[in-house]
C-alpha cells in the first residue's frame, strides 16, 4: 500500500469518523469522509439488512469518487421489541429526532419490561468496496442490556441506554478506548484492519 492511498469513510457523522480513525491506526492510509466531498449524494438506506445497506452505500460512493470506500450500517436490536429498531435505528421515530429523543422513545416502549428481558445487542456490518470490483463485508456484535434511564455523556446514538454488563457501564460512560475494544464497530473494524494489513503488507 502506498502512502497516498485514500479510503473514503462513507459518513458525515463526526463521532463515527473519529471512532474509525482511532481504531484503524498504523496503516499508511489517508482516511477521508463525506464532508470532504460536499457534492456526494446521500444514499438511501432502504435495505432490509445491515449488509444490504452497507454494500449499497459503499458501491455507490466508490463509483462516485473512484476511491476505495468503507461503509457501515449499524443499529440496536432489542429482543423485547422484536429486534427493533434494527436497520431503522438512525431514523427511529423520525429523521428529526435528536439522539436523546430516540433514546427516550425507546425507553418509553420498554416501560414495564423486567430487567431479565431487556437484552439487546449492537450490530455493525462494514462493507469495503474498491472501484475494481473487490467487495468484502465484516460483522461485529456486542451484547448488552437496555437500562431504565440515560447515563453518561460520551458516545452518540443509543450509547446512554446500552449497558455493557462486563464493564458495568453504558457505552456513554465508557472511555472511548475501552469502548472501542469491545464495541460492535470496534470488532468489525478489527477485521477490516486485519484484512487491509494482509492485503497491503
Amino acid at each position: 500500500m502506498t502512502s497516498d492511498t485514500h479510503i473514503l469513510i462513507a459518513t458525515r457523522n463526526k463521532g463515527k469518523v473519529k471512532e474509525i480513525r482511532d481504531l484503524v491506526q498504523g496503516l499508511p492510509i489517508e482516511f477521508r469522509s463525506m464532508t470532504d466531498f460536499p457534492d456526494l449524494p446521500d444514499v438511501e438506506e432502504d435495505g432490509v439488512t445491515f449488509e444490504e445497506n452497507a454494500l449499497k452505500k459503499a458501491r455507490t460512493l466508490s463509483r462516485e469518487t473512484g476511491l476505495i470506500t468503507l461503509a457501515d450500517d449499524s443499529g440496536l436490536c432489542v429482543d423485547a421489541l422484536d429486534g427493533r429498531p434494527g436497520v431503522l435505528s438512525a431514523r427511529y421515530g423520525g429523521e428529526d429526532l435528536s439522539d436523546e429523543e430516540k433514546c427516550r422513545r425507546l425507553l418509553h416502549e420498554m416501560d414495564g419490561v423486567p430487567d431479565e428481558l431487556r437484552t439487546a445487542r449492537f450490530v455493525c456490518v462494514m462493507a469495503l468496496v474498491d472501484p475494481n470490483g473487490m467487495e468484502r463485508t465484516f460483522e461485529g456484535v456486542c451484547e448488552g442490556k437496555i437500562i431504565h434511564e440515560l447515563r453518561g455523556s460520551e458516545g452518540f446514538g443509543y450509547d446512554p441506554i446500552f449497558l455493557y454488563e462486563e464493564a458495568g457501564q453504558t457505552f456513554a460512560e465508557m472511555d472511548r478506548t475501552a469502548k472501542n475494544r469491545v464495541s460492535h464497530r470496534g470488532k468489525a473494524l478489527k477485521q477490516v484492519g486485519d484484512f487491509l494489513h494482509h492485503k497491503y503488507p
